[in-house]
């Protein structure tokens, strides 16, 4: 057997085989394509300039901004699967400075030999260092790549001046129940990655009651649906009760940093409710906070 490439073992490619051993269903569930996408129109409708850029593979460098569970790394591997470039995926918690040069090399020697454009996703882009994120700045704006780096954090913060402007930042939203409800269907009917073989039922309201504790999150709610189905019954038929749902959703996960963007979205909310004079807001947003861990003395 070869040696893999650089390109193969910066990271696995969007459709390569797993280890063995159990995959989550989030990741099963994963979409493969754009169209597979659920609940990011605002970016991914047809006739959006994102859209219209992956289509016509004429994509440049972007950031992708959103909470966890929104598809940020869904979209680039699915960008990968639709473009002709070479694709590379990063981790910033496990690649050094080294990796990155090391990529870059290769990428710049394949557009000198055959014009061939490679795509490198940056998943948590905002944990590179400076050094780290000024390694990729002369190859972007030599077009050896595409740049694709997804973040939890503001951009404006946590990336580069010189790369930013070199980038196009594209918000993700967090998914609207609706949207999260119609992703545990899939999931649940599913036969070749979901649960469909399982034969679950599920009783009304119990995917709605998943989506709203998820909160926005995707992979929350697949890993939650995913949960559920394991302590169902195996009896016949197989029902998923609202009553067996109840102890797993008892306590809802809020989305909350002590130092990121949405430490400073809250305080901001609080501090915008006591200059309004409203102490049901300020104590609503003050127990949010508390809930959610943050230090009584701030």
């Amino acid at each position: 057997m070869s040696e893999p490439t650089l390109f193969e073992s910066a990271g696995d490619a969007p459709d390569s085989p797993r280890q063995t051993g159990h995959v989550p269903l989030a990741d099963r569930m994963r979409p493969r394509t754009i169209d597979e996408i659920v609940g990011q129109d605002q970016v991914l409708a047809p006739g959006r300039p994102l859209r219209e850029a992956i289509d016509r593979d004429v994509l440049q460098s972007v950031i992708l901004w959103g909470p966890p569970g929104t598809g940020k790394t869904t979209l680039a591997r699915a960008i990968a699967q639709a473009t002709a470039a070479r694709y590379v995926a990063f981790s910033a918690v496990l690649s050094g400075v080294k990796d990155v040069k090391d990529v870059m090399t290769t990428a710049a020697y394949s557009r000198r030999r055959d014009g061939t454009r490679t795509v490198v996703f940056v998943d948590e882009i905002h944990r590179f260092n400076r050094a780290q994120q000024d390694a990729f700045l002369p190859h972007v704006e030599a077009g050896d790549i595409v740049l694709i780096g997804a973040t939890t954090e503001n951009p404006s913060f946590e990336v580069n001046a010189a790369l930013l402007s070199r980038s196009k930042v594209f918000v993700l939203q967090p998914l609207t129940p609706d949207a999260v409800v119609t992703i545990l269907d899939r999931a649940l009917h599913d036969s070749e990655r979901g649960l469909g073989a399982a034969g679950i039922e599920v009783e009304d309201g119990v995917l709605q009651a998943i989506a709203v504790h998820a909160n926005g999150d995707a992979r929350s709610a697949l890993n939650l649906l995913e949960l559920a189905a394991s302590v169902v019954p195996d009896t016949q038929p197989r029902v998923l009760a609202r009553a067996l749902l109840a102890p797993l959703v008892a306590r809802r996960t809020l989305r909350y940093d002590k130092s990121g963007e949405e430490h400073f979205n809250l305080i901001s909310a609080l501090h915008k409710s006591l200059r309004n004079s409203d102490p049901d807001a300020a104590l609503y947003w003050l127990a949010r906070m508390l809930d959610a861990g943050e230090d009584l003395m701030y």
